[in-house]
């Protein structure tokens, strides 16, 4: 696998097209992966949610289906259940108790993903068993007594070196190892994630997805707005995806098509 020789940096005001530059980047001749890599996101509507390109959304989709892998809000969800947090509509409290309560089951439902936990069920639940650590929940408390402390409090982790070194060849989680929070200087929430290495073809525009939830989450519990997302990632693969694959190709098609369209000038 050949690996990029100088770091990368891509920014994007849409998640969709942010996803597809670096397939791109990927899908040249001799791209394996990108070492490191850093992705830029900027583009939130009013209510906080990323601004996505959805004929590249199905187009995922549909490879992932082909693949018999997870889609893209299946993935997101590892690292914020958006369905819960609608069901407990807007309840904070009512949301970790909710997603504590149901995450005995969703272990049991896919037991290979989710053995030693899940993304969110670290984040709130960080030992285990319903009753460890809630660190998003102390983050947005202590922002509430007092906004203006160091920055270095506004930070989570979902890395567990007890549990999570492992001698074997290929690890599914956690492959996100923090996440923190910061503030532009008018106020926008910026959050920040560290992938020591991440599968851009099968997971990353689902881990981006969830990501912006999560931001969108807490800048709403923080009484700000969801300014920007910054994925900082060790080594970006292409994973086992074969780029002479039909399901690829259609895929890239689909993405040069909208790439093209959003560099055309725009006729008044």
């Amino acid at each position: 696998m050949s690996k990029s020789a100088m770091p990368m940096t891509i920014e994007a005001s849409n998640l969709s097209l942010g996803w597809a530059k670096v397939i791109k980047e990927l899908a040249r001749p001799g791209g394996g992966s990108i070492s490191p890599l850093t992705l830029s996101l900027t583009g939130f509507d009013e209510d906080g949610y990323p601004f996505e390109t959805q004929t590249i959304r199905h187009a995922i989709d549909e490879m992932l289906a082909s693949l018999g892998k997870r889609d893209c809000d299946n993935v997101a969800f590892t690292i914020f259940p958006e369905r819960y947090y609608q069901l407990a509509e807007g309840d904070r409290a009512e949301f970790f108790a909710m997603y504590k309560e149901a995450f005995p089951r969703i272990q049991t439902f896919n037991p290979r993903n989710n053995k030693r936990g899940s993304y969110f069920q670290r984040l709130i639940d960080f030992e285990g068993g319903g009753a460890g650590f809630n660190q998003l929940d102390w983050i947005l408390t202590e922002y509430h007594r007092n906004p203006k402390t160091r920055a270095s409090k506004w930070q989570a982790t979902t890395f567990d070196p007890y549990r999570d070194f492992s001698t074997t060849a290929q690890q599914e989680f956690p492959c996100l190892q923090q996440v923190s929070f910061t503030f532009s200087d008018d106020g926008g929430l910026i959050l920040n994630a560290f992938y020591a290495t991440q599968q851009i073809i099968r997971k990353a525009y689902g881990n981006y997805l969830g990501l912006s939830r999560l931001g969108r989450f807490m800048a709403k519990e923080m009484g700000v707005r969801m300014e920007r997302l910054n994925v900082f990632i060790g080594i970006a693969k292409a994973d086992e995806m074969k780029k002479s694959d039909p399901a690829f190709q259609t895929l890239i098609s689909v993405i040069d098509a909208e790439l093209v369209a959003q560099e055309m000038p725009k006729v008044a």
